[in-house]
């Protein structure tokens, strides 16, 4: 190989390196950190779904949550996956309680 055929690989290299810490990374880790909030939620803790949608935890069996929402506790059953984030984890609340 001569010098600009390895100079054309390093800059190869380069991109591939910049594209990997800049893209793939912290895609991974944002994937990584969601999965785990996903697999911390329990009954009791209040969420808000990604469409916007607030209610308590009331059960979960394997990919489905039943939720609890509004004044007049509308049961809806929605997609773990749907899950935006937690609000108040009922561990926080028992914490409070006993304070």
């Amino acid at each position: 190989m001569n010098q600009q055929t390895m100079y054309v690989l390093f800059q190869f290299a380069i991109l591939i390196a910049i594209f990997y810490f800049l893209l793939i990374l912290p895609q991974q880790r944002r994937q990584k950190k969601e999965q785990q909030m996903l697999d911390s939620l329990k009954p009791g803790d209040e969420i808000i779904t990604k469409s916007g949608f607030y209610g308590k935890i009331l059960n979960i069996k394997d990919d489905v949550i039943t939720l609890e929402m509004g004044a007049d506790k509308v049961r809806l059953k929605i997609a773990k996956w749907a899950v935006g984030g937690i609000i108040s984890s009922a561990s926080d609340k028992i914490e409070n309680d006993q304070k």
